[in-house]
């Protein structure tokens, strides 16, 4: 823990971000703002070495202190003092948020030094942090602890709001602070909230999902919630994240509470030509539209202002729902644009916290669901897991319920899953009958079910034992692509120590992996790490994601593993699906299940596939843009050919 705490706080300061709104630290706060942040490394690094050996300070309570001095940093780093637009003497504020999270992360280091942390149980909002595993970052979230907080029995469990915040094109780490840290609760707040900073503005996708369970992992961690009891809600990139996260994530929330925010790509971002087959498949990802069926599996009221051009949202989100017989409510505010009205924001609220009493139902759960999903990333509803699929980015069902001791269940395009036992005595799937409480002789939580030629067939205790290992190198959960989904989970980036087999190819291997550097600090907020191909632990292949840069030759990483990858390198050529193409003038990236470890993915050749200019457009766009393998023209980085691997991880010939 100590040695990921002491990478955020010791970075090398990179150059300028290409933010167009990005601009330098005032001249006359340069020299204060720097050498606190100095001062604060100095504190924070004598602080924890001195306890290092003793142990006596909860890791947890580093983060807490760390994370202000990360968030100085990263706004030093990309220069990010932003000017607001009505700002009457054209200076930034920024400067200052920068000397108050010093001299709060200054207070804090005191506090801990005395043995007397008060901010762990203080009423209002506090900032904390977390070490991500994703990239081994501190990141910042907020909680706010209620008036009557110490007054509670020791046993009490909380309910928790868990707030998602709207785009804010100039928020980073020390606005967010600003905007929390210190804030008061109502006096009618009887629940704990965690706002979430999601990695900043990104819709809550990728490493900015990961983000939200991180944090609420390290809430439930530190304080005694009541996980039957939990609220999600958020306002425009804040509502599109709860239709994002609360309709993926069913099972998850008491209720959700979405205000303006987009469900779909192209009418949001009012395209109307179709994009290419393996990015339009890939939409079906995120685009919340193609998952209202889940609304059946988790209480929604969602809301929009009577004038708001994203009122839209909710409005097709209701009419979906109602096509598909799904309850749902939708509350709107008349006269009022992009914001909530204040009496349709107190029956809102009142609304949730009348499902946040009755809670969720506890296990095994509920008796009946309707689920759907298009790919295995989000693959479970109460006391179901969909294992595989017959295709991937197609809809994927499953329909049913218990009575009289009997599930029965109707699916679409699943070819396995998994039932937890103690939901029914038995099952019925597709009309074929098996027990459930005792199958896999009764020593499994759950039962695998596996479909052979359009039947079912239950699986005994070894066989799923076998099952879960995945020797047929199937598509599963966090093993289904695409490539930007390998930076969801922990990764490495590989980097070469050899010769490449062209120098052309070589520069733009290099390239990627700086950019790749950059932007995943930018956009991200985190430092990614990067190992030589020489340094690669067996740790980093049993616990990471590797991420390899050059070719067979130049790096000795993927030498290992080419062999078993679905491309043939030979002399400075390579082949891939039958085609090939001449390495000086052409790059190949792609993702596969690793070779020295199948449960983990290798990717050749690729950060995120989608950079500056689709972060800065719009959320909407943060969509894959390479699918699971590309060939690039080096020249200009165009597309020349792009694919998705089948379930079995196979692609048809060019």
């Amino acid at each position: 823990m100590w040695n990921s705490l002491r990478r955020c706080l010791f970075v090398v300061l990179a150059g300028a971000s290409s933010s167009v709104f990005a601009q330098a630290v005032p001249t006359d706060q340069e020299a204060a703002i720097r050498d606190g942040l100095k001062e604060l490394n100095t504190e924070i690094e004598t602080l924890f070495e001195k306890t290092a050996k003793t142990q006596k300070i909860d890791a947890r309570l580093r983060a807490d202190i760390a994370v202000y001095a990360k968030g100085v940093e990263w706004c030093l780093q990309h220069e990010e003092f932003f000017v607001p637009k009505n700002s009457k003497d054209g200076k930034t504020p920024y400067g200052k948020l920068c000397l108050d999270a010093i001299k709060a992360g200054k207070a804090r280091v005191q506090e801990l030094a005395s043995g007397k942390p008060d901010w762990v149980n203080k009423t209002g909002a506090t900032i904390r942090g977390y070490v991500s595993r994703v990239d081994g970052s501190v990141q910042p979230y907020a909680l706010l602890l209620p008036k009557n907080f110490g007054e509670a029995k020791s046993a009490q469990r909380w309910p928790l709001h868990l707030v998602l915040h709207g785009r804010g094109g100039e928020r980073n780490e020390v606005r967010f602070f600003a905007e929390h840290d210190n804030k008061q609760p109502k006096q009618d707040v009887t629940w704990i909230q965690l706002d979430v900073f999601g990695r900043t503005d990104n819709a809550y996708r990728w490493a900015g999902e990961t983000d939200v369970f991180e944090a609420l992992k390290d809430v439930t961690r530190r304080y005694r919630i009541d996980e039957q009891r939990i609220t999600l809600r958020g306002f425009s990139m804040g509502g599109a994240g709860s239709w994002h996260l609360g309709l993926h994530h069913p099972s998850e929330w008491s209720s959700v509470g979405p205000g303006a925010g987009f469900i779909d790509f192209y009418r949001y971002q009012k395209q109307t030509a179709l994009l290419p087959e393996y990015q339009h498949k890939t939409l079906r990802i995120y685009d919340s539209i193609d998952y209202a069926l889940n609304m059946a599996n988790v209480p929604v009221c969602t809301y929009g202002g009577e004038l708001d051009e994203q009122l839209v949202a909710s409005t097709a989100m209701v009419e979906r729902a109602n096509e598909l017989n799904v309850p749902s409510k939708l509350l709107i505010g008349p006269g009022v644009g992009h914001k909530f009205h204040p009496d349709t924001e107190k029956e809102f609220m009142a609304w949730h916290l009348e499902r946040s009493e009755a809670g969720r139902t506890p296990y095994p759960g509920a008796k009946s669901i309707r689920f759907i999903t298009h790919t295995l990333k989000y693959n479970k509803c109460e006391w179901l897991t969909i294992e595989e699929l017959e295709q991937h980015y197609e809809p994927t069902t499953v329909e049913g319920g218990v009575a009289s001791g009997l599930l029965s269940l109707k699916t679409k395009n699943v070819a396995a899953l998994q039932i937890a036992r103690d939901i029914a005595d038995d099952v019925e799937l597709d009309g074929q009958k098996f027990e459930l409480q005792s199958a896999a002789e009764n020593l499994l939580p759950g039962v695998y079910f596996v479909k052979e030629k359009g039947k079912w067939e239950a699986l005994d205790y070894n066989e799923s034992i076998s099952f879960a290992r995945n020797p047929s190198l199937r598509k599963r959960h966090n093993l289904q692509g695409p490539i930007d989904d390998a930076f969801m989970e922990p990764f490495v980036c590989v980097k070469p120590t050899g010769k490449s087999v062209t120098a052309e190819h070589q520069a733009w291997a290099n390239a990627t992996l700086s950019r790749f550097d950059r932007e995943f600090s930018k956009w991200m907020r985190g430092k990614i790490r990067v190992v030589d191909d020489t340094q690669v632990s067996e740790d980093d292949i049993a616990d990471k994601n590797l991420i390899l840069f050059g070719d067979p030759k130049s790096n000795g990483v993927m030498k290992r593993v080419m062999e078993k990858l679905p491309v043939v390198w030979k002399d400075n050529v390579f082949e891939v699906a039958g085609k090939t193409y001449d390495a000086k003038t052409h790059g190949v990236c792609f993702i596969y299940p690793n070779p020295l470890n199948p449960s983990r993915y290798v990717v050749v050749n690729s950060g995120h596939t989608m950079h500056d200019k689709d972060f800065k457009a719009s959320n909407a766009w943060l969509f894959p843009k390479l699918g699971d393998i590309a060939v690039l023209n080096l020249k200009d980085e165009s597309t020349v050919w792009a694919s998705l691997f089948d379930e079995d991880w196979q692609l048809k010939p060019q």
